[in-house]
């Protein structure tokens, strides 16, 4: 008889042995199926927890990024130069959008750019339907962190942390 063919045979027999005796212990013991839930329910929470924490770790590079990019290149506070500066961050955030790790950048040019536009609520709408989803989701968190004029009378999520702490539930009595 060949060697390598009865080694197969006795791992194959061993492994269907084996898948027999967790089916019948997973289907008739009590014990182990609570084991189970318990591994299931932890895996649950760890993977929440790790999906909070990459939340947070995203939300904190935007932060920074944000407030880098406005000390180092505030907006203009003129008028005239506010027109010639949306367009320019309009087409910056066009260009940086389809690149590959150029969401970030594209989400700063199209914030800034929303924050000079005298009603940043009607961008926010175009942004919507010409803008890539995931860097829309970056231009909303931004408006989060930092809301430009008017737009927080319109979007809900896009009050601080700051706003978010000053209600109070005793306000509503």
């Amino acid at each position: 008889m060949n060697k390598p063919l009865t080694f197969v045979s006795v791992a194959a027999a061993g492994l269907l042995a084996y898948a027999v005796y967790f089916d019948y212990t997973r289907r008739n013991d009590p014990q182990f199926r609570k084991s189970l839930k318990k591994r299931a329910v932890q895996m649950e929470k760890e993977d929440a927890k790790a999906k909070k924490q990459a939340t947070k770790a995203k939300r904190n590079v935007l932060k920074k990024a944000l407030l880098a990019d406005l000390a180092a290149n505030p907006p203009p506070k003129d008028a005239s130069q506010k027109e010639s500066y949306f367009l320019e961050q309009i087409s910056m955030g066009e260009r940086y959008a389809p690149m590959l790790g150029g969401e970030v950048h594209a989400a700063l040019c199209f914030y800034k750019a929303l924050s000079v536009y005298p009603n940043p609520t009607d961008v926010l709408g175009v942004y919507k339907n010409s803008v890539p989803a995931h860097v829309y989701e970056l231009v909303v968190e931004l408006i989060s962190i930092q809301a430009p004029n008017k737009v927080d009378e319109i979007i809900p999520e896009a009050k601080s942390a700051d706003q978010e702490k000053e209600f109070k539930p005793a306000d509503l009595d």
